[in-house]
């Protein structure tokens, strides 16, 4: 149970970092995100320095969750990104 529980705080974590991201607040959604290390917050890290213009620091943090950078739009991959951690959850 206690799994669980920890499992939807991470959720609605990692929601509130998106729903920043698409707000335009970057670097609140940043703040939120870089102390973590779990797969998703690694992803959203990535996704935050493909919006800065950063593609060096964005591939670092999609390869440190496993995953390759996708080369698709931005709002493509925000889209992509929330449904992957609502199915997660």
């Amino acid at each position: 149970m206690a799994l669980l529980k920890m499992e939807s705080v991470l959720a609605d974590f990692h929601l509130q970092a998106l729903t920043l991201a698409e707000q335009g607040q970057w670097d609140t959604a940043h703040d939120l995100v870089e102390a973590h290390n779990d797969e998703f917050s690694c992803l959203i890290h990535g996704y935050l320095h493909r919006v800065e213009g950063d593609e060096f620091n964005a591939r670092y943090w999609y390869t440190r969750a496993g995953h390759t950078m996708p080369e698709n739009r931005l709002n493509e991959e925000l889209e992509r990104l929330k449904q992957l951690v609502v199915q997660s959850s």
